[in-house]
Parts: C-alpha cells; sequence; structure tokens
C-alpha cells in the first residue's frame, strides 16, 4: 500500500487540525477549577475590612489606612438610617475632631445622594442620617479631609 500526502493546503490544515484535537483530550479528572478571584484593593487603600479590636473598635465595617482607622456603623431607625463613622489615628485610636467628613451613597436604585457628618463631642464621632427606607444594597464612599490630608474610605450596607 502506498501513502501519498496531499498538497492542497486546506486539506493539509484540516488533516493537522484534526490529529492536534485528537491529540488534546482531556478526561474530567484533568480539568482544573480556578478559585473565584479575590477583589482588588488599590494601593493606596490598604483596606482590612470587618476587622473589629478592643481598642477603638465598636462593631461595625473597618478599614485600617496608615496610622487611621475608619469605621462605619449604620442603624436602621424610623425615617431612615443613623450612620455613625470613627476617625481616629494611632494605635490609641485617638478621635480626630476638626476633619471635614463628606458622603456618597449610592441607594439600592443607582441614584445617588451627598451626605455632610457632623462631629459629635460628646459621642468623639462624626455622624449622619440618611433619609430613605429603600430596602436593599447600599454604597457608601466616606471622603476625609485631615488638614489637607485626604483619608477616604468605602463601605457598604444592606436593609
Amino acid at each position: 500500500m502506498k501513502f501519498s500526502i496531499p498538497t492542497n493546503p486546506v486539506i493539509l490544515l484540516l488533516i493537522v487540525f484534526l490529529l492536534n484535537a485528537c491529540g488534546n483530550q482531556t478526561s474530567p479528572t484533568d480539568i482544573s477549577v480556578s478559585p473565584t478571584p479575590t477583589p482588588t484593593v488599590s494601593p493606596t487603600e490598604n483596606v482590612e475590612e470587618n476587622k473589629t479590636e478592643s481598642h477603638g473598635g465598636q462593631g461595625g465595617q473597618v478599614i485600617e489606612m496608615g496610622d487611621y482607622h475608619l469605621e462605619l456603623l449604620s442603624i436602621k431607625e424610623a425615617g431612615g438610617f443613623h450612620l455613625d463613622f470613627y476617625l481616629q489615628k494611632g494605635v490609641d485610636h485617638s478621635p480626630i475632631t476638626n476633619a471635614i467628613v463628606t458622603g456618597k451613597v449610592q441607594l439600592p436604585d443607582g441614584t445617588q445622594q451627598d451626605i455632610n457628618f457632623k462631629y459629635s463631642d460628646q459621642d468623639k464621632h462624626y455622624t449622619a442620617l440618611l433619609s430613605t427606607q429603600v430596602p436593599g444594597d447600599y454604597k457608601l464612599a466616606i471622603l476625609s479631609d485631615i488638614n489637607g490630608e485626604k483619608v477616604n474610605g468605602r463601605f457598604s450596607f444592606s436593609f
């Protein structure tokens, strides 16, 4: 029996493709599943979320940024949500009293709203009221200006 090689380039490519396909078969045990990718964090944020500590931890969502401790508690109450924002510095988590703190919240329907936080000397943290009763997921960016230094954090909460 004599075997001849076809000279038509299309037929040659088809033969190479079929041989390659036959040689690369895998069994179900050869298939690997990649783990779900973890969210990435901007290098400037140095975020450790949901971390509470006995010194300064209030049980809210926490972001540690260098010397700064940012913590948000969201509490549903009549007429909306009460937001407590702790802006603290150092290992002893001493309160920062002179910052300008604002927020941009994305409501569950996608609309955005600006929030101004006020410092409470009595409670030693910043507070704001978000007057909405819409159930769902909220995303909140808190923008803090501490004597010209920007310290920002991103939080989320659901109701």
